[in-house]
């Protein structure tokens, strides 16, 4: 499975959309930016697009918030960060408000991005609040991982929130 990203104006992806309404796609909106998510087995339907790969899918593209964890992984490290992440412990798929995930592989930058797709901000929030939120981002303690960290993130991540409107 492939997810196609583009970024453009709220008017030009509605159409794009529209133009395409057999395709699985999503718009997200935040107040710098709106992009169109393409999640196809077949070719984007996007000019120039971002290409990920899903490497991990839980739920179907809805709700009505969207948090994207973009993280920068050096080439060394993918295998250890993919391995970390299909050992993940999977508690976020029960928290309440919870629609989807997305972890996506990035085919041409270095930017890993964790999508998570909820039903409300506040189900976000009160999620990064709960004891399942703090279990999936425990600090691994050996000082021989926290070296290794270094090496495999060549730069900070940084987060990005969307709102996700109503979908024609």
């Amino acid at each position: 499975m492939k997810m196609y990203i583009t970024t453009g104006t709220t008017d030009y992806l509605t159409k794009l959309k529209n133009d395409h309404p057999a395709e699985k796609m999503l718009l997200l909106e935040n107040e710098d930016y709106t992009i169109l998510l393409h999640e196809t087995m077949g070719k984007s339907v996007f000019n120039e697009p971002r290409e990920y790969e899903v490497l991990d899918s839980v739920g179907d593209l809805g709700g009505k918030f969207a948090v994207c964890n973009n993280i920068p992984v050096t080439d060394e490290g993918r295998p250890i960060f993919e391995y970390r992440f299909n050992q993940r412990a999977r508690l976020i798929e029960k928290e309440p408000g919870f629609v989807a995930i997305r972890v996506l592989r990035p085919l041409s930058n270095d930017t890993y991005i964790i999508m998570t797709l909820w039903e409300s901000e506040k189900h976000f929030k009160n999620w990064q609040q709960s004891k399942a939120y703090e279990k999936a981002h425990q600090k691994r303690g050996k000082q021989e991982e926290i070296e290794q960290q270094k090496t495999i993130f060549p730069r900070p991540s940084y987060v990005t929130t969307y709102i996700i409107p109503k979908q024609n």
